[in-house]
């Protein structure tokens, strides 16, 4: 899911079914919920997903169209998501275990500035430190290191300041 997506997706309280995202033509994206033929021709026989209503009839149509066989995780069963749980599990360590929440309004500022923060900023290891929106690498004579705090100083990501 794009940061975009994930960002008008934070605007719902319960997302409808249309939010999820359209197939793809790249082969490259085939695990849920972006659904391609190739996945099909790639001999993946199952769909793992949780209960969540965002999964609509015309989702559950087009996977039974691609011969795949669903596979619901048990209710109340986050830890056989995954997925869902790494992204979780880092927003709470990261950021909500360090702030004190005063209300919705607050808390949504605070996700809008953490998951900006985590597609553009903060490293990743699955792609070698870099981050979801690749950054430039910069060469000691661009100039000084100088450090840009995130999150009301709770992150930061140092760079390089033409002097």
């Amino acid at each position: 899911m794009t940061p975009e997506r994930q960002r008008e997706l934070g605007r719902w309280r319960n997302p409808p079914a249309f939010f999820m995202p359209p197939p793809t033509k790249s082969p490259i994206h085939c695990q849920p919920p972006v659904l391609h033929p190739v996945c099909a021709a790639a001999h993946t026989r199952y769909l793992l997903r949780d209960r969540d209503a965002i999964y609509g009839a015309d989702f559950v149509h087009r996977v039974k169209s691609l011969g795949l066989e669903q596979k619901l995780i048990a209710p109340r069963a986050p830890w056989q998501n995954p997925v869902a749980e790494r992204l979780i599990g880092s927003l709470r360590r990261e950021c909500l275990d360090h702030v004190i929440v005063l209300n919705e309004k607050h808390l949504r500022g605070i996700l809008t500035d953490y998951l900006g923060y985590y597609h553009a900023h903060r490293p990743h290891r699955f792609l070698a430190q870099d981050c979801p929106e690749p950054r430039a690498i910069e060469l000691p004579n661009q100039g000084e290191i100088i450090e840009l705090p995130f999150l009301g100083g709770l992150h930061h990501r140092y760079t390089r300041q033409a002097a």
